[in-house]
């Protein structure tokens, strides 16, 4: 399935033309027409065959409207999931390691030695275009005791709500 059946290749679009022998905006009309069902289908969270012939209108030709809604069908979970990973969203996690190192500091009266935590985070930055390879980054951050015990604190209460959010579901 193209990424955006509203601009399909020229050559799908020639190829679709001369096999139905139809004008060339008639098949463009046809797949724009197509890319609208799918994502009214997406839209409306359709899952089988008799779900999707329910969004077609009543006076729609009935073997179109079954032959369409069981091609639909068979390909929405493929639909379904292309959809939800070409979402914009936030970097994703994708690993993350961690060292404590000790800080140390020296002045005349006195030495200072400060426990830190260096966390190291491997992100995925989100692209919605395929022709690119979705870029990594590594981002290091340097935590105090007291900022480490901050975070795990709103790590747990964060853990707390997704499990209360998850049962109701």
């Amino acid at each position: 399935m193209y990424k955006d059946l509203i601009h399909p290749p020229e050559e799908v679009v020639k190829k679709t033309t001369d096999n139905l022998k139809i004008e060339t905006q008639d098949t463009v009309a046809l797949f724009r027409s197509l890319s609208s069902l799918i994502r009214l289908v997406l839209f409306r969270m359709c899952t089988d065959a008799a779900s999707v012939a329910k969004v077609f209108p009543d006076n729609f030709h009935k073997n179109l409207k079954e032959l369409l809604s069981k091609i639909i069908a068979e390909n929405l979970s493929n639909w379904r999931s292309r959809t939800i990973s070409n979402q914009v969203s936030l970097p994703k996690l994708i690993d993350f390691d961690w060292r404590v190192d000790i800080k140390s500091s020296s002045d005349s009266l006195s030495r200072m030695s400060v426990p830190t935590c260096i966390l190291q985070l491997k992100i995925q930055e989100d692209t919605t275009n395929t022709e690119s390879v979705t870029g990594t980054q590594s981002l290091n951050v340097e935590l105090s005791k007291e900022k480490l015990e901050a975070m795990l604190d709103g790590l747990g209460k964060i853990r707390g709500q997704l499990n209360s959010v998850a049962k109701r579901n």
